[in-house]
């Protein structure tokens, strides 16, 4: 700025030019890594499928860039933040983020954001993947919040003042689409509304601090079909029964989410200690093979599972700040109505997507510098026996990624 002539036109242009787009940020990571399947075509949900004929392969996994700009007021007060995210990889560019936000000031305390954003459900969900300790989000995150965004609107309340009364609380609630960003526009009428009430850090004493929160999504699809499948008791216990009434066409089949979370902290003389839990249950409609929320509508018809999964991860600098040790264990269990070997027996309409899944992550993360970090992670992945050929045993779907993040 010290050489700019603002006593000359093009000096007072640049100067307007700087001091329009001063609060322009640019920012983005790219995560290149190598992975290794314990079989050739293994699927799995860390990074993906792998092709028939391989069990490694090096990938793009993310490779974002990211602009924000806030708009503020006279008395350096927010009034308008504006986000655009892209990612591309070898498989495409895409748009991660595009939304807008504006900030209500006279009492500091309510915001309205709207475009394609983060759901806000849970904790995981919300974690940035440059953030994020591990690899890659939960197999129940990943299916139930594939891309974890979606198109829509929410209010949030937020206070801003430095001493209110309720500014350890936070709440959002909106209205989504559904289908976030897994097909091309919105299929039916019906709306997800998601809320989200939570306890931001809270300093239990100087070193200790809590953080948690309950979620909640209540949704529903228009089934394309009069034929809907539902767990019930039959000839061959508990099995899919075909409700085929012919006002089944359009009626509201749900996906109604229920979760909770909790995240402690612990400052420690190597950095920190850190649990954090997270458990979500309810009812998810979708296909016979998948338990992923649809992206399109087709004729096939819906099946209605209960289910439940949890997330757990437990973190520790050892010697410093730079080296992290990391556990992470998750599961879920599409369909708590059945178990094991009653998946794929006859009579019982079970397919592979009834399977429960149990993940038991650890790995270290190196801190090499504030804009490069390693991750050499393992994943063990079991999943019960069942009846179904192919499942009958664990499958060998194993990974272990070496990844570096590069950040700037």
């Amino acid at each position: 700025m010290d050489m700019i002539d603002t006593t000359q036109d093009m000096g007072r242009g640049m100067l307007s030019l700087f001091k329009r787009f001063d609060h322009l940020i640019i920012g983005g990571y790219m995560q290149p890594q190598f992975q290794v399947a314990g079989s050739k075509g293994a699927k799995g949900y860390s990074g993906g499928d792998f092709a028939p004929r391989s069990n490694n392969r090096f990938m793009l996994r993310r490779g974002r860039v990211r602009f924000d700009y806030a708009h503020y007021n006279e008395k350096d007060q927010p009034t308008v933040h504006f986000a655009i995210q892209f990612d591309g990889t070898e498989r495409g560019v895409n748009i991660r983020d595009l939304w807008g936000r504006v900030f209500e000031n006279k009492w500091q305390l309510f915001m309205v954001t709207g475009g394609m954003f983060a759901r806000p459900f849970g904790y995981e969900i919300n974690l940035s993947s440059s953030d994020r300790e591990a690899p890659e989000r939960g197999r129940m995150s990943q299916i139930l919040m594939r891309t974890e965004r979606d198109l829509g609107a929410m209010l949030s309340f937020s206070p801003r003042v430095k001493n209110h009364p309720l500014r350890y609380l936070k709440i959002d609630v909106g209205a989504f689409n559904g289908q976030g960003m897994t097909g091309p526009n919105e299929y039916d009428s019906y709306k997800d509304i998601i809320a989200h009430v939570g306890l931001k850090p809270y300093p239990i004493t100087s070193k200790l601090t809590l953080s948690g929160g309950l979620s909640i999504l209540q949704g529903g699809l228009a089934s394309p079909t009069k034929y809907i499948y539902k767990m019930g008791d039959g000839a061959s216990g508990k099995q899919f029964l075909v409700d085929s009434a012919e006002d089944n066409i359009d009626s509201k089949s749900p996906r109604e989410y229920r979760g909770t979370d909790m995240q402690w902290k612990l400052k420690t003389k190597w950095g920190n200690t850190e649990l954090r839990g997270e458990y979500w249950f309810g009812n998810q409609t979708a296909y016979a093979n998948t338990t992923e929320t649809p992206g399109t509508l087709t004729n096939e018809p819906f099946y209605q599972r209960k289910f439940d999964g949890a997330f757990i991860c437990f973190l520790q600098h050892i010697v410093n700040t730079s080296h992290q040790l990391v556990v992470k264990y998750d599961w879920y269990d599409p369909n708590t109505a059945v178990k094991g070997k009653q998946i794929g027996e006859p009579g019982r309409n079970l397919t592979p997507a009834d399977i429960k899944y149990n993940t038991l992550g650890f790995g270290y993360v190196h801190y090499i510098n504030q804009n490069l970090k390693l991750f050499l992670w393992y994943d063990r992945v079991t999943n019960e026996s069942t009846s179904l050929n192919g499942y009958t045993d664990d499958l060998e779907d194993d990974v272990f990624t070496c990844r570096l993040q590069f950040r700037f």
